[in-house]
């Protein structure tokens, strides 16, 4: 009989299920939604990045059936070949015109768009400095370049700074950070690091997935938020979060643009999007401008939430954003939390190692314009008792 060639990974699984963190997926059987049912049970939805609550808008599905109707159910080839449809073009346009830059191209998602950016832009010749807390996709991104690395502490510009003096003008750099750090919720320096760029030369790159939508005006991010419109390079967006649809974006300039048509792999090798995506992010961009009112509702929800955990006593550690972590530090509490939640009707899963560091584990919340000022009640009232149960407030 042949040897399982895979054995050691039921050693991995066993381990992982002795410290308590091996975990299985969560079926959502109702919407995406604020409130929902998710492995039979009706729960609050603190888990989805939903934060607008678009994927169920009214106008956004017409439009994605209207598509469907018209152009069928999928785009048929890589967008280099016979896959770029007139509604991709037009998403694209439309796209450069919301981030206010010459030019836009559509990934197949925000982390292809991340990592097939960072990898088209360097050599083995050139470095990237970026902060320690970026996302797994721009880390990626940065070791398929093979270009060389250099790590900063999170949000330390005056390392950075130090980083960038030892280069020497002579190497071509990308510095890049997150807009908001997934994790937890706070904001990049991205206006002091778009003046580190300036200074010495270097292209400049934020990840504001988390921030479209969110920050700036209708949603036009932390480069909007920040004010520093024209001293960012590279803008990365998603269109799976507050947009409420799927895949990831790319503005920048013309140049640049039709360089990754030319170079990122993600781009070249993935059939594009199916004209219903592209038609249902067209119409997230026009209730982005024309419902300003969703995003009101979401800081008027993150706001009143956040308030609440601290009130009870919960380390939300530094979020800025409708990303809230409720720090727990060990991985096995953090999940036996999360599941405690889950049994009284809330989701909020539970994050460890290696997405956050050891000792940071968490249970990550996210508050969205959608959920109803009873349901984070009834969330807070939640957390408030099985946080005293295991001992992570005071009773």
């Amino acid at each position: 009989m042949r040897r399982d060639p895979l054995a050691h990974l039921v050693d991995e699984l066993d381990l992982l299920n002795a410290q308590g963190l091996r975990r299985r997926l969560r079926v959502l059987e109702g919407e995406q939604k604020a409130s929902t049912t998710v492995d039979h049970r009706h729960v609050v939805n603190l888990s989805s990045n939903n934060y607008l609550g678009l994927t169920t808008h009214p106008r956004l599905r017409e439009k994605a059936i209207d598509a469907t109707t018209r152009l069928g159910v999928g785009a048929g080839s890589v967008r280099t070949i016979a896959g770029t449809m007139a509604i991709h073009v037009e998403l694209e346009h439309r796209l450069a015109a919301f981030k206010q830059t010459e030019a836009a191209v559509v990934f197949q998602s925000g982390f292809t768009a991340n990592a097939g950016t960072v990898a088209a832009l360097l050599t083995r010749d050139d470095v990237v400095v970026s902060d320690e807390l970026n996302h797994a996709s721009i880390i990626d991104g940065c070791r398929l370049s093979r270009a060389d690395i250099k790590v900063f502490p999170h949000k330390d510009v005056d390392a950075a700074r130090s980083i960038l003096r030892s280069l020497g003008p002579a190497r071509r750099t990308l510095l890049i950070t997150d807009g908001v750090f997934s994790m937890d919720g706070d904001l990049g320096r991205v206006k002091e690091l778009c003046a580190l760029a300036e200074q010495f030369g270097c292209i400049m790159m934020v990840d504001d997935a988390h921030a479209s939508g969110v920050f700036g005006r209708n949603g036009r991010g932390t480069i909007d938020h920040f004010g520093v419109h024209g001293r960012v390079d590279v803008q990365v967006g998603t269109l799976s979060k507050a947009i409420g649809v799927l895949g990831g974006y790319v503005a920048g300039s013309r140049a640049l643009v039709e360089f990754l048509h030319h170079r990122a792999r993600p781009f070249l090798f993935s059939t594009s999007h199916p004209p219903s995506v592209a038609a249902a992010c067209l119409a997230a961009l026009d209730v982005l401008e024309q419902e300003p009112e969703l995003i009101d509702r979401l800081w008027d929800n993150t706001r009143f939430f956040q308030a609440g955990l601290r009130a009870l006593g919960f380390d939300t550690g530094a979020t800025e954003s409708p990303i809230t972590p409720i720090i727990v530090g060990d991985a096995a509490r953090a999940m036996k939390f999360s599941d405690r939640l889950f049994a009284e009707g809330v989701f909020a899963q539970g994050i460890g190692f290696p997405t956050v560091a050891p000792d940071k584990a968490r249970v990550r919340t996210i508050v969205t314009a959608a959920h109803t000022r009873g349901e984070l009640e009834f969330a807070l009232d939640v957390l408030r008792r099985v946080g005293r149960e295991l001992g992570l407030v005071e009773s």
